[in-house]
């Protein structure tokens, strides 16, 4: 059991962000990191690390002294074929191998980052990655982040909606090709799990349970049975209720211990719950202490939101967020 400290586990470690929306973790690059460990039959903990939501080197792998970080330069698919072994070994030399990986790796990858931040309202990546932080800290990123995938799109308000279109066209072709290539086996290739499965697996996951009813890509997804029933059918051997990192409150319920941060900032559970101290009345210059210091972080917020907004602004192709109708409102 993945989430279960023992002799054969202690010495390897996923750490992920959160669970969410029914899955071990609701990122993407984390999720295709758990399920090709779980492919690969191997044992390990599975931990979550709440801090930095923004930085690109979770998910990471510890085994034993070696840690293997998502940006490292082969990638942490990569990373874990080398360190526990390739899945993919005697598939990866097939001729439709390149071009599906491709396919995964780009148009499919592509899609699942507009729908997430550009063209969904911003309440699925909240909960996945900003939800513990607070709220002003958790926006900005949220706007960086956005930000930055309109710019690797070359979004700008006179060709949005070409470029959606051109987005999603990609994906669904991609479907329509990998629904052609699954067929009637059980995986993608020779009828045996590799890396592309893990990769596209987490990717439909995200779709099915993170994103709304009115998600295009959604809605497009789910117009190819083939794939629907083939990710129904993996889902039930690798993804488990108790596959939830061991120190990590069940989110269907109220977290009910103290928790606290190792030295590695991922959040460590304390066996006994502590009863919460009451609040004593604040006094008059708590209150004006407080007010004070909300004004100041409003204040340090729109500062650093025009400063961004001068930024990206200085070229007549920038797009504003608001153009787009973000909402990052619960």
């Amino acid at each position: 059991m993945a989430t279960v400290a023992n002799e054969s586990t202690q010495m390897n470690t996923l750490v992920v962000r959160k669970p969410c929306f029914g899955l071990p973790t609701g990122c993407p690059q984390c999720l295709s990191a758990y399920i090709f460990l779980k492919f690969s039959q191997v044992p390990f903990n599975l931990d979550y690390h709440p801090n930095y939501p923004d930085s690109d080197q979770i998910p990471y792998f510890e085994t034993g002294d070696c840690v293997a970080y998502n940006n490292d330069k082969e990638g942490i698919i990569e990373s874990l074929k080398r360190d526990v072994g390739d899945l993919d070994s005697g598939i990866s030399s097939l001729p439709d191998w390149t071009a599906t990986k491709v396919l995964l790796t780009t148009w499919l990858a592509d899609a699942l980052e507009y729908e997430l931040w550009v063209g969904y309202s911003g309440s699925s990546v909240n909960k996945i990655y900003y939800s513990d932080l607070p709220w002003p800290i958790g926006r900005l990123l949220y706007w960086k982040k956005a930000l930055w995938v309109m710019q690797k799109h070359g979004i700008s308000k006179d060709n949005a909606e070409k470029k959606e279109e051109e987005i999603y066209g990609r994906a669904n072709s991609a479907y329509d090709a990998l629904s052609t290539l699954l067929g009637e086996q059980n995986y993608l290739f020779e009828n045996r799990p590799s890396s592309l499965d893990a990769i596209f697996l987490a990717h439909a996951l995200v779709i099915l349970q993170a994103l709304p009813e009115s998600s295009i890509l959604r809605i497009n997804f789910l117009e190819h049975t083939i794939l629907v029933k083939y990710v129904q059918q993996c889902n039930t051997k690798i993804i488990e209720t108790s596959a939830l990192p061991s120190n990590y409150p069940d989110f269907h319920a109220e977290p009910s211990s103290s928790s606290s941060s190792d030295s590695k900032g991922r959040s460590t559970s304390g066996s006994k719950p502590k009863t919460k101290p009451k609040r004593k009345p604040q006094t008059k210059e708590e209150k004006t202490f407080r007010r004070r210091a909300k004004y100041f972080v409003v204040a340090q917020l729109v500062a650093v939101i025009l400063f961004l907004s001068i930024r990206s602004g200085s070229g007549d192709d920038a797009l504003e967020l608001d153009d787009v109708g973000y909402d990052f409102d619960e």
